[in-house]
């Protein structure tokens, strides 16, 4: 239901107004001045503003303006008395939808409505879509300044023109992907497809034939030929995630594709040439893989002719409070909350966290917490309780209670268990607080603050 916003000052157009709305099935609110007006448009979601232009306090052409500042794509239609017209036309040329002269028949102001609606939904649609082969097209957005995400960006570069393979190491979560598309963005195969496979996701009888195709009657159930995703990616870039999940029959097939440059289908009898660049990535060990057994020795090293460590996010928490900011402006606008801001507090707490998940957990957390803020500010209560630290108001550690509620006990379990460990890492490392924080993968001010905390000698 589209709430439209009546801007009018006579009670009897005004309700008029309001009942016509309702009849066909909108949700009215109505603004007695233009200072209301302005305020009921920054506080709520509306669809469409209908303002008279003269008005106490502030005039329709403030509505409109304020109306355009908040949201450029918001249809204003102007109500105007017989003799101001010519301010009606102005009001147009200032982003107004339309004006309609006083007195009015329903039905045709219906009509304006219906076709501002129609109008506003239509150049949205457009402005997607554009933003979608935008970023189809373009450079991915790699948000960070620190100086390991930074040297990452240096080595993409420099290796993007070349037709050489990369090897992408990280943990889960750091946004590989993401670093493959920017290679091939960055390429002279920008124009051509980038294909990526989870290797870990398909099932290893399927990976073969979804990797290099099939002939029609290779196997039960191919009843047509069906192409690969290394012929589809032809002239462009196949990006292989989770290489290392892959099995050892199929990384020999890898092999000769990447020295040959040439597959043969499922049940196929010849070869078919392709071009493709290849780029893999990888959470595992992949050097401790080769000396098990579980990965191709061959492979690997024709794999990593160049490779780049992805950082965890724990090692570039200056990237936080601009990641941060970028996925709050992206779901808000995904969500069309309007503007949300994240505390001071919160950011201390996403700053303070390991980030187990990485990039991908922190964009997971800001995407709930736009979710459950109602208001415009995103505090602790909004973030997931397991990122919350313990009050620090308790400076001595209890004995575990096996009375009360399971969260009092729950609650000071945790304590213990981060005392004890703290002082293991503490011990592990002779006193030294960096080592020990790098040990347990905290920032150095959240060891001295628990240190504090807990009375640790």
């Amino acid at each position: 239901m589209e709430t439209i916003l009546i801007v009018e000052d006579k009670d009897s157009m005004a309700r008029m107004l309001q009942e016509t709305m309702e009849t066909v099935g909108y949700h009215p609110l109505i603004a007695r001045d233009g200072i209301e007006g302005i305020r009921k448009i920054r506080e709520n979601k509306i669809g469409l503003v209908l303002t008279d232009l003269k008005l106490p306090k502030k005039d329709g052409m403030d509505v409109l303006r304020a109306a355009k500042e908040e949201n450029p794509m918001l249809p204003v239609i102007m109500m105007t008395a017989f003799g101001t017209v010519d301010v009606a036309v102005k009001a147009i040329k200032e982003g107004a939808f339309d004006f309609i002269t006083k007195p009015f028949d329903t039905d045709h102001l219906l009509h304006l409505i219906r076709k501002a609606m129609e109008t506003q939904r239509l150049v949205t649609e457009n402005i997607l879509l554009r933003d979608e082969v935008s970023s189809m097209r373009g450079m991915p957005t790699i948000i960070g300044k620190s100086e390991k995400i930074l040297e990452v960006a240096k080595k993409i570069q420099r290796v993007a023109s070349a037709k050489t393979t990369v090897l992408l190491l990280g943990e889960s979560g750091t946004g590989k992907e993401l670093f493959a598309r920017a290679i091939h963005s960055l390429s002279p195969r920008k124009d051509f497809p980038f294909v990526p496979i989870n290797c870990a996701a398909i099932p290893k009888e399927l990976l073969e034939s979804e990797l290099f195709g099939h002939e029609k009657g290779a196997f039960t159930g191919a009843e047509a030929k069906k192409l690969g995703k290394f012929e589809l990616a032809d002239k462009g870039t196949i990006f292989l995630d989770e290489i290392g999940e892959m099995a050892l029959s199929l990384q020999a097939k890898i092999m000769r594709i990447i020295q040959e440059g040439e597959i043969e289908r499922v049940g196929g009898v010849k070869t078919i040439p392709v071009d493709v660049r290849v780029i893999a990535a990888t959470n595992k060990d992949i050097e401790r893989a080769v000396s098990e057994g579980a990965f191709r020795e061959d492979l690997y090293y024709r794999l990593n002719v160049f490779p780049i460590r992805v950082p965890p996010l724990r090692e570039r928490t200056e990237d936080i409070p601009l990641l941060v900011d970028f996925f709050t402006k992206k779901y808000c606008a995904e969500m069309k909350t309007g503007r949300k801001e994240v505390s001071e507090e919160v950011l201390s707490l996403l700053m303070d966290s390991p980030w187990k998940g990485n990039v991908r957990e922190l964009e997971n957390s800001i995407e709930r917490a736009v979710i459950l803020c109602d208001g415009v500010t995103i505090t602790p209560e909004h973030i997931s309780l397991n990122l919350i630290p313990m009050n620090t108001h308790l400076c001595t550690l209890p004995v575990l209670p096996m009375d009360g509620t399971l969260e009092d006990t729950t609650r000071v379990a945790l304590r213990l268990a981060e005392s004890e460990r703290i002082r293991k890492a503490l011990k592990e490392t002779k006193g030294n607080k960096s080592r020990a924080a790098e040990l347990l993968a905290v920032s150095y001010k959240t060891l001295l603050t628990k240190i504090k905390e807990y009375g640790i000698e």
